[in-house]
């Protein structure tokens, strides 16, 4: 017996309902696409009467479904060998808006030092932009850069065959390291930089609200900072106290860091605009008509004719269908046809004659339309035709009460002038010498 050692306990496994029906079983979790609640109903379908549980524990211990998971490796860097760069979307808030933004995040795999930024887009002009920025910050690259096998920088092929961009290589170059893809599937091969994102989206996004992109990346640069600073216990240290160690082996930064823009080309349009990225920019109007060379950079659009800077905008952002304008670019529109401002003859006979006139004047121009020519040029004729010592008083005592109708002030004069038969000269009369007649 077993307790008393004269049998073997039998250690085989025993033989499953479902063994007969593995052929069965694999090609249903084909058709079903993995899923064991369709393929446990095509069993019943089929005749092949068995529980749930016991379908789902037969596929998992004979691995028909998922391959069995395998122990993940383990990769050790020495200092300057090798950084990894990559993005992952996040849903950011920026100015009370929740929108997803691309982070940008790139790390070096000796010391851990990160650098992150993020962008509402994210195409070749940003990737350059952001690796230039972050090399900046480190002082210099590794000599490998790992990738995915995204578009931006891989031009055709997989991981190890990979062919890079021409354009990405030669950045590259510039900066002494070399692009490398790792293999489909093999997300642990970047396992640096793919770990620093859940930490960028758990630890420093939320609760937080920007106040725009500006904002954002100058707070992700500090997040960085702070990070870089902290000890990690699995390293005992420092990223920044290992970066001592690793900075040395780094590629040096060129003498000359160039500026990083996009080059295109446009026609300029009947209304005087370039049309770049989804928006319009204006530029000098003898233009029309003619090619021009675009410089696209992060913040700038800039036009060249030749060698010759034509125009500089701020760059918007792309697809917002902005309009932006220089005034300088635009004609200078001609006087002919518009009002002039140029005051009319009669305007400055009046104010010449009296303050109490001067001052009726101006107030009679604020209401009139225009230059006030037809209110004008009457009261000027009733300054000819009335003596002074009538209309002057009628005058003031229509500015005190803010009275200007003209015709209710030439009643006042014309009561002011009641019982005198001989009315005095006008203002404006030309004074005459009597001619003596009695000699």
């Amino acid at each position: 017996m077993i307790r008393n050692g004269s049998e073997e306990p039998k250690t085989g496994d025993r033989a499953s309902l479902l063994d007969p029906h593995r052929d069965e079983i694999l090609r249903l979790i084909a058709a079903c696409k993995g899923n064991l609640v369709r393929v446990h109903e095509e069993l019943a379908g089929g005749g092949v009467i068995i529980s749930y549980s016991a379908l789902a524990d037969h596929v998992r211990k004979h691995c028909l479904g998922k391959p069995r998971p395998q122990p993940s490796g383990r990769y050790d860097f020495g200092p300057g060998e090798e950084m990894q760069f990559d993005t992952s979307p996040h849903r950011v808030r920026v100015a009370d808006v929740e929108r997803v933004y691309q982070c940008a995040s790139i790390i070096l795999c000796f010391s851990r030092m990160l650098y992150a930024q993020y962008y509402r887009r994210f195409t070749r002009l940003e990737a350059k932009t952001f690796l230039t920025a972050a090399l900046c910050y480190f002082g210099g690259a590794a000599h490998r850069c790992m990738v995915d096998n995204t578009n931006l920088v891989v031009m055709h092929g997989t991981g190890a065959v990979a062919v890079m961009a021409p354009e990405m290589a030669a950045f590259a170059e510039r900066f002494g390291f070399v692009f490398t893809a790792h293999a489909i599937g093999d997300a642990n091969r970047s396992a640096r930089v793919e770990r620093q994102f859940h930490h960028i989206e758990n630890s420093f996004l939320p609760g937080r609200n920007f106040r725009n992109v500006e904002d954002l990346n100058r707070q992700a640069a500090e997040f960085c900072d702070r990070s870089n600073h902290a000890v990690k216990r699995h390293l005992k240290a420092s990223p920044v106290e290992l970066f001592s160690r690793e900075q040395p082996m780094l590629a040096p930064l060129p003498q000359v860091i160039p500026e990083v823009y996009r080059v295109e080309y446009r026609t300029v349009d009947v209304e005087g605009y370039v049309h770049v990225g989804g928006n319009t920019y204006s530029v000098p109007y003898e233009l029309i008509g003619k090619d021009v060379d675009i410089r696209e950079s992060l913040l700038q659009v800039r036009v060249y004719v030749g060698p010759r800077e034509v125009a500089a905008h701020q760059r918007e952002e792309q697809g917002r269908g902005a309009r932006i304008t220089d005034k300088a670019h635009r004609p200078k529109r001609s006087l002919s046809g518009r009002r002039t401002e140029q005051p009319l003859p009669e305007e400055v006979l009046l104010r010449a004659e009296d303050p109490a006139l001067d001052a009726y004047v101006t107030a009679l121009r604020q209401r009139a339309p225009g230059r006030g020519a037809l209110p004008l040029r009457r009261l000027h004729r009733m300054v000819k035709e009335y003596p002074a010592s009538a209309l002057l008083p009628a005058v003031r005592n229509a500015l005190h009460f803010g009275m200007l109708d003209l015709s209710r002030l030439e009643a006042m004069v014309l009561r002011n002038l009641a019982g005198k038969l001989f009315p005095e000269e006008p203002l404006n009369a030309p004074s005459t010498q009597k001619e003596n007649t009695d000699e």
